[in-house]
């Protein structure tokens, strides 16, 4: 029986367009809001055409002390040339975090599958 874990891809988002960028402060303070960016393409654009795009974007956190992440945004891309509109898988959001910790990403291109990247916090 095959696991889903075992088809998660990473790679490098510099010469990988599927891979989810993070972009995010490397330090926040304890309790006060930043922004996150996750993007799909930030260094090679993915092609987001009717054939081939990007379907989803979903982003975690996981505390430093705790066992599993949390589900913090997760955003769908539904115009794939539809009338001529095409959607850029990019996603912002806003966080407040209590400890240190791991913001995970995971994306979905319709012909190539899971991607993921991650990227540490630290909270002072």
């Amino acid at each position: 029986m095959s696991k889903i874990t075992s088809t998660v891809q990473s790679g490098d988002w510099k010469s990988e367009k599927h891979v989810p960028v993070i972009m995010a402060p490397q330090t926040v303070k304890k309790g006060e809001t930043f922004d996150v960016t996750v993007a799909v393409g930030k260094e090679i654009a993915h092609p987001n055409t009717f054939e081939h795009y990007i379907k989803w974007i979903k982003l975690y956190f996981k505390p430093a002390s705790g066992k599993f992440p949390v589900e913090v945004a997760s955003v769908s891309f539904g115009a794939h040339g539809e009338s001529g509109i095409f959607t850029t898988p990019c996603v912002v959001t806003q966080l407040k975090i209590e400890e240190t910790g791991e913001l995970m990403a995971v994306s979905f291109c319709n012909i190539h599958g899971l991607w993921e990247n991650s990227i540490s916090v630290l909270c002072e």
